[in-house]
């Protein structure tokens, strides 16, 4: 239980950041705000670092708790199949569909890297 609410923090904290990243890269392209920034600073560098912490983040996060769900799913189906032999093959086919579906959680969360980078 004490796994799963640092997890939990974790996950938030992850989504927090990568919504201020974000939020930073979107204000830095505005025309209007660049005017009053520090001339010093350029404006598409930093765009383009927030950009990359933010994808880094994403994808930090989505695979990891995609790691973790599919070994949390992994062992609980070979209890499963430890304690009960005779149903193997349904409790094999639910984890295969398990697995698919937390694999494209991620698959899902390269895609919105992927159009963070190249779209924003």
């Amino acid at each position: 239980m004490k796994l799963k609410k640092i997890f939990a923090s974790v996950m938030i904290l992850a989504v927090l950041l990568t919504a201020v990243f974000c939020t930073t890269a979107l204000a830095a392209n505005d025309p209007a705000e660049s005017e009053t920034a520090v001339a010093a600073v350029d404006p598409q560098a930093q765009v383009t670092s927030t950009k990359a912490i933010a994808c880094a983040i994403i994808i930090a996060v989505g695979s990891g708790a995609g790691a973790i769900a599919m070994s949390m799913s992994s062992g609980k189906a070979s209890d499963a199949i430890a304690r009960q032999p005779e149903s193997a093959g349904n409790v094999r086919t639910s984890l295969m569909l398990t697995l698919v579906f937390i694999e494209t959680a991620i698959i899902y969360a390269l895609l919105v890297v992927i159009l963070v980078i190249f779209v924003l």
